[in-house]
């Protein structure tokens, strides 16, 4: 309990989530705000802007009481109807401004006809439904689903148990989905090394679309009724695979920029192409590596994020990390709709540079070193022994330490609309690329000497 000491109390609500970069304005789905001391004697309060409400001091315990509108199921709104509840933390919980690093604790009433609520937050011994968190970050990094809920088998890798929890999954074979995904964590943790949390979960909401990561859980819209066709299957695979490794990637390993958050306006930052567009690289290669998609889709998944890029008039405008700074404006998948479009998805600009980047390293180290080593050092260095986030600098330090060279064309790609030279770096490792009026095809080449086919092998996983 904060023991806040001016003659007002400040209370605040997010403007928009973590692992959602777009100001959502929670605030304005707030109603009936009343707040009352001690004895039930009502507090006098003013909306003082657009997220936050002063409050009157009475030196005594406050209570707020207030409803908020929750009509929109999506991972990054708070929904409530007869079916479930899904709680998206930062539009539905208020925070004591300047009080953020409290520790809190939730409790969680569901409708009598629901059975189960699921949620990565701690849960508190002894309370049934009660959970807490070590301050309000943590709380607005944990959504909460409630309802008539499944659970699938969980499994444990290195000890730590995972469980997935789902709203209406539909018909499928749920052990084999687990089997999938524990392959699928096991490599994500062999890339870092590392297993940073005591459990995870995934929150399957219902059917739909979109995905968000937070610290010990991911949240998604799941069907497994696809499950049952290959092509499907491994989207969907590809997709959990994405939200997982972000608790590496972005939560752990992270831009400077996002954390400490200021939840009042954008947190801007030209390093998502690290954060998103080198998670979608991962999700492919956790994916591959865990032997559930075969050499040749990997290639196809890396060529359509090409064409993709390639095929929009954006790459002649924006750099990858103008698209990570402008999301905040434009989207992760920029503007649609203009007549001459001059933006970029760093979704499919930024595995494509990772896919050269892994290339580089591994040629330039005699495939001794690959992009996994440069995450693993930015995880030990900045996570674990800094406990702070990097600089786009410090990002690339690391990079050419591990590769031992100079990168400085790669990072043109990155902060310039340089074009880049794939065929130079894919034939680094083995493969050959040929670019058609709309589509790009990716091929293993004829003719390679030891060190190609070497890498080659390594990362296609022949």
């Amino acid at each position: 309990m904060c023991r806040a000491r001016g003659a007002t109390v400040d209370l605040k609500m997010p403007a928009w989530m973590p692992g959602y970069y777009q100001l959502l304005d929670y605030a304005k789905n707030v109603q009936n705000f009343r707040a009352v001391g001690a004895a039930g004697k009502e507090l006098g309060w003013e909306k003082i802007s657009s997220n936050a409400w002063r409050v009157e001091n009475p030196k005594t315990p406050i209570t707020v009481n207030y409803d908020v509108v929750a009509t929109k199921a999506f991972v990054a709104q708070p929904w409530l109807d007869s079916t479930r509840g899904y709680v998206a933390p930062a539009g539905v919980f208020l925070y004591v401004s300047g009080y953020i690093h409290e520790p809190v604790t939730v409790e969680v009433k569901p409708w009598s006809g629901w059975n189960k609520v699921a949620t990565g937050l701690e849960p508190v011994a002894g309370r049934k439904n009660v959970y807490r968190a070590r301050d309000f970050d943590i709380l607005f990094d944990s959504p909460i689903l409630t309802g008539n809920l499944d659970d699938l088998k969980p499994f444990t890798v290195r000890g730590v148990p995972h469980y997935f929890t789902a709203y209406k999954p539909g018909q499928f074979d749920g052990d084999s989905l687990m089997n999938d995904l524990k392959k699928i964590v096991q490599q994500g943790v062999d890339v870092i090394g590392d297993v940073p949390y005591t459990h995870y979960t995934f929150l399957a909401i219902g059917p739909g679309r979109g995905g968000i990561e937070h610290l010990n859980s991911s949240t998604i819209g799941f069907s497994g009724e696809a499950l049952s066709k290959a092509g499907e299957r491994q989207r969907t695979l590809c997709f959990i695979a994405h939200e997982y490794f972000h608790h590496f990637n972005v939560k752990r390993i992270r831009p400077i920029a996002l954390g400490p958050f200021d939840y009042d306006r954008e947190n801007r930052t030209n390093m998502l192409w690290v954060s998103e567009g080198l998670t979608v690289y991962y999700e492919y290669m956790l994916v591959r590596r865990a032997g559930l998609m075969s050499g040749q889709d990997l290639l196809q998944h890396f060529q359509s994020d090409i064409a993709a890029y390639e095929n929009k008039t954006g790459h002649l405008y924006q750099s990858l990390a103008q698209s990570s700074y402008e999301t905040w404006s434009e989207g992760p998948f920029g503007r649609t709709g203009d007549t001459v479009n001059k933006t970029i998805s760093y979704y499919q600009k930024g595995p494509a540079v990772g896919l050269l980047l892994d290339m580089a390293i591994r040629h330039s180290t005699g495939n001794r070193k690959t992009l996994d080593d440069v995450m693993r050092t930015v995880y030990r260095t900045y996570y674990r022994e800094k406990q702070r986030g990097f600089t786009d600098l410090e990002f690339r330090k690391v990079c050419e330490s591990v590769a031992g060279a100079d990168l400085s064309e790669l990072f043109d790609y990155v902060y310039t609309v340089k074009e880049p030279d794939y065929a130079k770096y894919l034939a680094y490792g083995g493969l050959g690329i040929e670019a058609g009026e709309k589509t790009w095809k990716l091929y293993p080449l004829q003719e390679v000497d030891e060190l190609q086919g070497k890498i080659r092998k390594d990362w296609m996983r022949e």
